[in-house]
């Protein structure tokens, strides 16, 4: 059953609202923070670490593998948004999807492991929804339809 309290000073001293989780630096042995970030089909895992701001993407620089300026500009996001450009160096594994998906998943995975990094940067990354997983996929084919709802064409002759 619940407490009665007889007076305010007893109610300073009793159970508080728990506080804040406390969120800590996570690196493996090698001083790199690890995270997986995903999007539609694609899956990238991302290594961080502090350097001169060399990225590799599956053995390619970044330039190479996304060409596109957009998808670069999307990668880049997070460490915009922390003020940490140039301050770390990224090793990326992608796979599956296309290069949209990738992307996205880079970038997801490239906030979450800045904040293993540095956990203080997580309310500056969830604030612009960089944390969240972008959950929309790919609608599954129906059977007796041309796509997941297109139908085929009529024909009254």
């Amino acid at each position: 059953m619940a407490e009665t309290l007889s007076s305010l000073s007893e109610l300073a001293t009793s159970t508080a609202a728990p506080e804040a989780p406390v969120y800590e630096k996570k690196v493996d042995k090698y001083g790199r923070a690890y995270a997986t970030g995903k999007r539609k089909d694609a899956v990238a895992r991302v290594w961080i670490k502090p350097g001169t701001g060399k990225t590799t993407v599956n053995g390619r620089t970044l330039e190479v593998y996304f060409a596109r300026p957009v998808l670069r500009m999307i990668i880049g996001q997070p460490l915009v948004v922390a003020n940490r450009v140039g301050q770390y160096d990224l090793m990326i594994s992608v796979a599956g999807g296309g290069l949209s998906g990738q992307a996205g998943a880079v970038r997801h995975g490239l906030a979450k492991a800045l904040t293993n990094f540095e956990p203080e940067l997580r309310s500056a990354l969830k604030k612009e929804g960089f944390l969240t997983r972008d959950s929309r996929v790919v609608e599954r084919k129906k059977y007796g339809k041309r796509k997941a709802r297109r139908s085929f064409q009529f024909s009254k002759r």
